[in-house]
């Protein structure tokens, strides 16, 4: 390995060291002083609204992995850095590794619930990464003719220096992996101690007083492989801002209703048992669908009127706006009149099962017709009855509209981009939605043609979408196909593309594919 090399190395070392510390020790104080997850999350927070748009159009769910992936690039080459330009006598690299704790000490204490005592694991970290890159430096260890702070090195003979840097790698080596190794345990035994999946598994959802209409088997178009009217729950789509999956306990679990009330209100999970239980079957769409996007998913949810649980504090008049907010900090800014509504729900189930932990468990607010970034709050702790004039939520501080209601939209599934048809009758499909409003026609385009109607399956109701087909006679040769929605209010989407910034996408859905 040359010189820069090896240096580089004990730079990557000592910083696999600070993290794998800090995480295993931060192992015994709880989530709240992870400083990987603190730091990620900080960065989320601070990067500017386009670029999170972009990151989620680019790797849609992936996004969180993407954040990690480069949080750990960018630690690397921080840490090749400041192996390079430490010194026995400079140790310019130790003072970035101080820094660097510095810096994730403020993380953490940025965290909701976090304390002075949870920056313990980040500073033995920090102590731990200056300690292992000095005795990777020290000269006495070392001998590799780092310039004039080791030229006694070139007294001695070539086998002398061979044998030392060998022994220098190795050790290099070893810290590195043992740094890797500690950071892992510490991941694993964080998640192993703080899982609510026991007291998820534990719990028995609520019987049901109120119960959905039944979902009639004509929903789903016959014959053409469209997505289930109802979206298993490890298919429904995920989009949020939690590095880390809050982990939440029923036990734990309080929401504070507060703010412009009569009175304050904190209801705990035994509170909820003397609201009535509701059943309701609503689809979810996140603003970032890009058009023909994928980021729309339909359950069936089981929970308790929000508007029950305003009426116990007392929703003053002038107060047109609930700021919710998450165990995590984020925040959403709902119209007041779309959480009194009969729909509106603090969800605790979702198709039958109590809510997955990744989607809220043990509790989470459902809005029909707003997308999610205005009312979809998962692990919900806080509802505070405000002004849409005094408070601002997280993704309206970056951009995005204060109010965001469901624009109508289509989406072709069944041909895929690209895909291959055989030649003669097909038939094509795809889901079409308008929340609060209902689907009332679906049209499909084929090259420059005319528009014809496509086959609707069932409407469900107005909180969910509908399912289209349309059948063809294919042709050889390269076609391409367009959508349009009309809802009930007599509204035909626009054939304007927009972005999602600032409150959705708009735009019909084409795809080109070939016919052999």
């Amino acid at each position: 390995m040359t010189t820069q090399g090896a240096k580089a190395a004990r730079g990557v070392a000592a910083a696999a060291v600070a993290v794998g510390v800090a995480q295993l020790v931060g192992a015994a104080f709880g989530p709240q002083a992870d400083v990987r997850t603190a730091v990620g999350s900080s960065v989320i927070e601070r990067t500017p609204g386009p670029l999170k748009e972009w990151a989620i159009q680019t790797f849609g769910t992936a996004d969180k992995l993407f954040l990690t992936v480069a949080v750990l690039v960018v630690v690397a080459a921080l840490a090749i850095i400041a192996g390079i330009v430490e010194t026995p006598r400079r140790p310019l690299g130790s003072a970035m590794i101080v820094a660097a704790g510095a810096l994730g000490c403020a993380a953490v204490l940025s965290r909701p619930g976090a304390g002075v005592v949870d920056i313990v694991p980040t500073l033995v970290g920090a102590a731990c990464g200056v300690a292992v890159l000095r005795f990777l430096t020290s000269r006495r260890f070392t001998g590799d003719g780092d310039g004039p702070d080791a030229q006694d090195d070139t007294q001695d003979d070539t086998q002398d220096r061979t044998d030392r840097g060998r022994r220098r790698s190795l050790i290099t080596l070893g810290l590195l992996v043992a740094g890797a190794a500690s950071g892992v345990a510490g991941v694993v035994i964080t998640r192993l101690t703080s899982s609510v999946s026991g007291d998820r598994n534990a719990f028995a959802l609520p019987r049901i007083t109120k119960s959905a209409a039944p979902i009639p088997a004509d929903v789903q178009p016959p014959e053409v492989a469209l997505p289930s009217f109802v979206t298993a729950n490890d298919e429904f789509y995920r989009i949020d801002t939690a590095l880390t999956v809050p982990q939440v306990s029923r036990e734990a679990w309080k929401l504070r209703i507060h703010g412009m009330v009569d009175r304050e209100v904190t209801v705990d999970f035994a509170d909820l048992e003397r609201f009535e239980v509701v059943e309701r079957v609503v689809t979810l769409t996140c603003v970032s669908n890009p058009v023909g996007g994928e980021l729309i998913s339909n359950a069936v949810w089981t929970g308790y009127r929000v508007a029950d649980l305003l009426a116990e504090a007392g929703v003053r008049p002038d107060a047109d706006m609930v700021l919710s907010t998450s165990v995590d900090g984020w925040t959403a800014g709902t119209p007041v009149e779309a959480l009194t509504a009969d729909d509106a729900l603090l969800a605790v189930g979702m198709n039958g099962q109590p809510l997955p932990i990744e989607h809220g468990y043990p509790a989470r607010l459902v809005v029909p017709g707003l997308y999610g970034y205005v009312s979809a709050t998962k692990w919900v702790t806080d509802l505070e009855l405000t002004r849409f004039d005094r408070a601002e939520a997280y993704w309206t501080k970056l951009g995005w509209a204060a109010r965001g209601p469901i624009k109508t939209e289509s989406r072709i599934d069944i041909p895929r981009a690209g895909q291959d048809v055989t030649a003669g009758p097909n038939r094509f499909g795809g889901v079409a939605w308008a929340q609060k409003r209902g689907v009332r026609a679906v049209e499909v385009k084929m090259d420059d043609g005319e528009w014809q109607q496509a086959t609707l399956g069932a409407a469900y109701s107005n909180d969910t979408w509908r399912l289209w087909s349309f059948d063809w006679q294919a042709t050889p040769g390269f076609h391409t196909i367009t959508v349009r929605a009309t809802d009930n209010s007599g509204y035909t989407q626009t054939p304007d593309r927009a972005d999602p910034v600032p409150d959705g996408a708009t735009g019909w859905h084409s795809i080109t594919f070939n016919v052999r």
